[in-house]
């Protein structure tokens, strides 16, 4: 029988990461971020992954990472969840990772040391929205170059390597510095995507199975979304009943009313829910048991909860809610970006129909 509840060591690394969110990751600043023209937060990301080793949870020690598991990466997207952290975490540490993670040879391992220090950040340029069974575009090989253009890409403005997917199967490795990337509008400011245009980009190949690392690396960004996704719906949950403990209106706290108290357990039924959704998809990763079932399941429920919650949350604080001030907006666009990313709730559900054999109503 898995055990999903935290262990002792990963309940001090989430104390350690939110110590960390805590002091260099205040809503102001984030929403100072998203104004401006770099929206990435360059210190965070060094003081996660230099600081803190963060990078190279998922790298193997003999590869220059910490060599540790899924499970400890779900922590730390828990906390970067719940700070709305503008640091291409995911994107990076998870997704471009599993893809090098499947790739073999000395130009695919030099990277995967690269990206395992932090020092290098590394994006799969594969749409934020495709999910892990589903067809991906891919750009024209000639003549060690590439050509073409991708639309979707997170992060893409942070990489300074794209892990790109060519025509003719392999999967290559591209300095950000040759390619053309042009930001795309975002509902999610916190994590921008761009277009990323390939004229004669010189390209070194990692694999010629580009799907199987593609698969790999989109299947573990599904999985540990939920975990992210599980922190925003947890912060709206905890902010929401805290604000409605202290606003009071006919001299009692608005907290007190019937109606508001169903609502908030309501809520609360399915957030601890998608915390063992979350866990569940965390743990298979690690382990590599029923895999694509445990992620199905996990991103089929964790995209509807997060958006309620963030919804509950705007709602629920009221005018205040309602402001740029105030960081739920935040929560909710990502909440909302989220909801597509890697996948439709929709799409998974689909996905787990086949995979249990059940027929589809």
């Amino acid at each position: 029988m898995t055990d999903l509840l935290y262990s002792e060591e990963e309940e001090a690394l989430r104390a350690a990461v939110r110590d960390l969110l805590a002091d260099h990751c205040d809503a102001p600043g984030v929403i100072a971020r998203t104004e401006s023209e770099t929206p990435h937060d360059p210190e965070l990301w060094k003081a996660l992954s230099d600081g803190m080793g963060l990078a190279g949870l998922l790298v193997p020690e003999s590869q220059g990472g910490q060599g540790a598991t899924h499970r400890e990466v779900a922590v730390v997207l828990e906390e970067l969840g719940r700070a709305v952290a503008p640091v291409p975490y995911l994107t990076s540490a998870v997704v471009a990772t599993e893809a090098l993670l499947a790739c073999e040879g000395e130009d695919a391992a030099e990277l995967l040391a690269a990206l395992a220090s932090g020092r290098t950040v590394g994006v799969l340029a594969v749409s934020l929205a495709t999910a892990p069974d589903a067809l991906f575009k891919a750009v024209r090989h000639e003549d060690g170059s590439l050509y073409g253009e991708l639309t979707g890409i997170a992060d893409a403005a942070a990489a300074d390597v794209l892990l790109v997917p060519a025509e003719d199967g392999g999967l290559y490795a591209v300095d950000a510095a040759a390619v053309t990337v042009i930001s795309q509008v975002s509902l999610d400011l916190t994590r921008p995507v761009a277009k990323v245009t390939f004229d004669g980009a010189p390209a070194r190949r990692v694999t010629s199975d580009a799907p199987t690392a593609v698969r790999r690396a989109l299947r573990a960004g599904a999985g540990l979304l939920a975990s992210e996704q599980l922190g925003l719906a947890d912060w709206s949950l905890t902010e929401t009943v805290r604000y409605l403990k202290e606003r009071k209106q006919f001299n009692r706290p608005v907290g007190g009313f019937q109606a508001l108290k169903h609502r908030l357990a309501q809520l609360w039924l399915e957030v601890v829910s998608l915390r063992a959704a979350a866990r569940n998809a965390a743990d298979a990763l690690a382990t590599g048991e029923d895999v694509d079932v445990a992620v199905a399941v996990a991103q089929a429920y964790a995209a509807p909860v997060a958006v309620h919650a963030a919804e509950e949350a705007l709602q629920l604080h009221a005018g205040i809610g309602m402001t740029w001030e105030h960081p739920v907006h935040l929560y909710l666009k990502r909440a909302k970006a989220d909801s597509i990313a890697y996948g439709t709730a929709g799409g998974h559900r689909e996905a787990l129909a086949e995979l249990v054999d059940l027929q589809a109503p």
